[in-house]
């Protein structure tokens, strides 16, 4: 075997690794175990073949992955690490609304006053209000006080008020909605 063979099964490995952080990180952002997953796919995703996926010792086929995908209500993409996008790869604790994990965690995470948003009688609140208690009952964070969101719940929210995508956070100010601006 040579060098390049070599190289080419370290490359091979590191990427069925980020693959498998990526399968990971997705399963416990929709709070399943590896149990719930094999149960609730009537045994089509075993769980000790997915943990394999998860830790990169085996290679998920591209139907597979697409079955997946499917299973977890995900676009196919999100399943699968960017080169592009190095903040795609991070991990995201749903219970603190952070990046835990992951390059592009220069952005600091914004948090919303639930208190402030609820005094305010717009219709742009009010969508908003809608948006964040979605997020709320996703992560089962009903604190009622605030609400940290993560960058892409910032694009969707840019979105909702009608801000370009960079504009989120700017528009909440304007708002008096982020704390610890």
């Amino acid at each position: 075997m040579s060098l390049d063979e070599n190289a080419l099964d370290v490359t091979d490995h590191s990427y069925a690794v980020r693959v498998g952080s990526r399968l990971r990180a997705i399963r416990k952002q929709k709070r399943l175990s590896l149990q719930d997953v094999e149960a609730a796919s009537d045994q089509e995703f075993k769980a000790s073949v997915l943990g394999a996926y998860e830790r990169g010792e085996r290679a998920i086929s591209v139907p597979r992955l697409q079955r997946l995908a499917r299973f977890y209500a995900v676009p196919v993409d999100q399943l699968l690490p960017s080169d592009d996008d190095p903040a795609h790869d991070a991990i995201i604790d749903l219970e603190e609304g952070r990046v835990v994990s992951g390059r592009g965690t220069d952005e600091s995470p914004v948090t919303v006053d639930l208190h402030r948003l609820t005094a305010l009688r717009t219709p742009e609140a009010t969508l908003l209000g809608r948006y964040l208690s979605m997020i709320q009952v996703q992560r089962g964070d009903f604190n009622g006080r605030m609400l940290t969101v993560r960058r892409d719940d910032l694009r969707a929210i840019a979105c909702l008020l009608d801000a370009p995508p960079e504009g989120a956070r700017s528009r909440l100010d304007e708002m008096g909605l982020r704390l610890g601006q």
